[in-house]
């Protein structure tokens, strides 16, 4: 059984509970195992305002009111190939990696990169307090782990923004549930422009990401080809972007051929998940793109796109079944998160627990989508808003 929300307002209200059909295509299913908890309504906030045309909006959803102090947990004992979380959202590292079946101490030698815009003054101290209360190793710049540096790759950083300060802290936090052991590398662009932050994406490659995620979205342009090539065309490092959070729509970059395009999903307590999609104007972004040639290897039957289409996969960015962030910088600490912000960096670290890629990132969920590596997403082979479907272990990555 699943959970259907829509809001009013800002508030999210429950409205029915209908049944779930498992997909009988030879994608993975997640099975109702028991009821999903009952959440409390919260009213959310877009954390960036609108972008003009050749900038960017960060694509995080923040509670507008704090949340209560996690429980403290740690990663021993946990059963990562339940597919139910383990509790009703805001979510744990533990409960993403049970619903999502993937490894709690993995650990792998990759370098997972966030790009976003502005400074976060606390984003190092933030992120030793979500890691340390649920017991995952630290990760510092003084043990090597944590970096930040500017677009260009120095330490004179841009200024200190509060809306893209809780995007920084979603995206590290995100970065450290799901790869506990990677390296985080945190590069702040100048500014939203679009060129900024894809030099920010070039200055990522050059210090050895080998996992880039990029949490924002802009307009599609007829330039939106040439900056593909400049700043997203990476064979080797898997270069993830936002889908969006205004409903069906397409954004650059995560239109661009060799990026994937991460869509977000409603994840309930019982395991089962739908696409995002709240109301005509908030939920995951998808579609055909109007400027960028279809891949070879994107399968049109399945899109129905004569271009690119996007999303390739998804995860979690419903804000009402969203997931613990800790982010003191002009803010509340404790706060519960969403937007495809949120399913970006998550990817991200999937194909990090994988081992990182060779060639074409992109391709790989959709020459292995038949090998059951994949959750189908409200039991389809492929939806605009959420792609292929959801992480079953890293098989698919």
């Amino acid at each position: 059984m699943k959970r259907v929300y829509m809001t009013t307002g800002l508030a999210f209200v429950l409205i029915t509970i209908v049944f779930f059909a498992a997909s009988a295509t030879n994608f993975g299913t997640q099975a109702s195992a028991q009821s999903p908890k009952p959440m409390k309504a919260k009213a959310f906030k877009h954390a960036c305002t609108q972008a003009k045309a050749g900038y960017a909006a960060c694509r995080a959803l923040q509670s507008t009111t704090s949340v209560a102090t996690p429980a403290s947990q740690t990663q021993a004992g946990v059963t990562p190939n339940a597919q139910a979380p383990g509790a009703s959202a805001p979510y744990s590292p533990a409960n993403l990696a049970a619903a999502y079946k993937l490894p709690t101490s993995a650990n792998v030698a990759q370098t997972v990169a966030i790009v976003d815009a502005y400074d976060d003054p606390n984003a190092e101290s933030d992120l030793a307090t979500y890691r340390s209360h649920f017991g995952l190793p630290a990760c510092t710049s003084s043990n090597g782990c944590f970096r930040k540096v500017n677009q260009s790759g120095g330490t004179s950083y841009p200024a200190a923004n509060s809306g893209w300060a809780g995007e920084i802290s979603l995206d590290v936090d995100m970065v450290s549930a799901i790869c506990n052991h990677c390296k985080i590398l945190l590069v702040e662009a100048n500014s939203s422009s679009l060129s900024d932050l894809g030099t920010a994406v070039n200055t990522a490659v050059s210090l050895g990401a080998n996992e880039i995620s990029n949490s924002y979205g802009g307009s599609q342009s007829s330039s939106d080809t040439s900056s593909c090539n400049a700043y997203y065309n990476h064979p080797g490092v898997a270069v993830t972007a936002s889908s969006g959070d205004g409903g069906p729509a397409v954004e650059s970059p995560a239109d661009c051929p060799h990026v994937v395009a991460v869509g977000g999903t409603s994840l309930n307590s019982n395991g089962s998940e739908t696409a995002w999609n709240t109301s005509s104007t908030e939920g995951a972004g998808g579609g055909c793109s109007s400027y960028i040639t279809r891949p070879g290897w994107e399968n049109n039957t399945l899109t129905g796109c004569a271009q690119r289409a996007v999303a390739d996969v998804s995860a979690v960015a419903d804000p009402n079944t969203g997931v613990y962030v800790y982010d003191s910088y002009q803010s509340g600490g404790w706060l519960q998160y969403g937007g495809t912000s949120a399913s970006s960096p998550i990817i991200a670290s999937v194909y990090a627990l994988a081992g990182g890629v060779s060639g074409d990132a992109a391709s790989i969920p959709w020459n292995k989508r038949a090998n059951g590596c994949l959750f189908s997403v409200g039991g389809k082979s492929y939806a605009y808003q959420t792609g292929l479907g959801s992480p079953n272990g890293t098989g698919c990555f």
